[in-house]
């Protein structure tokens, strides 16, 4: 019988629509669970992706894009898909897109602070850095620093599975 540990916990990928939630989850699971697509409201539902190691188990949950305009009844009800999955995971990845950073994110990090147990169940994933100059992400780094100091920030370029081994490091 082995003397090491194993883990297992439940990872929520929220964030924005189109901020690549669909495309991250599938790069980590190395399956293609979820659909992904350039217009938004491609993942409607939660959708479950596994991935196992020798020391490890992650189930990813891939949730709808949270919107910020909640006057269609789509919008109200995958922001509630989003949101009810947040109190029930063990971390919480918010994915930020690097190019489009605005008030939208501002309001779902602020949102999240208060639902989190602790400030280290959460990740920021900073997604897209495939698509930016490394220059012009300082800034968008500093910004978010300002409103989750204690928060630990991975990019990531989940299309190009870039720097996915440090997100899995962080999330193990």
């Amino acid at each position: 019988m082995s003397s090491e540990k194993f883990y297992c916990g439940y990872v929520a990928l929220i964030g924005k629509p189109n901020t690549g939630k669909s495309t991250l989850m599938n790069a980590l699971v190395g399956e293609k669970l979820s659909i992904t697509a350039d217009r938004p409201q491609t993942t409607r539902h939660q959708i479950l992706g596994i991935k196992t190691d020798q020391h490890s188990q992650c189930i990813f949950v891939d949730t709808p894009g949270i919107h910020q305009n909640q006057k269609k009844a789509i919008n109200r009800y995958m922001n509630r898909a989003a949101s009810s999955v947040l109190e029930d995971v063990d971390i919480i990845c918010c994915l930020l897109d690097v190019r489009h950073f605005n008030g939208d994110d501002v309001q779902i990090l602020q949102k999240i602070q208060s639902i989190a147990n602790q400030p280290s169940h959460i990740i920021l994933v900073l997604n897209k850095i495939d698509q930016i100059e490394k220059p012009k992400m300082l800034p968008v780094l500093k910004r978010i620093s300002e409103v989750m100091p204690d928060v630990e920030i991975i990019p990531v370029s989940a299309l190009k599975q870039e720097n996915l081994d440090q997100l899995m490091s962080a999330i193990q």
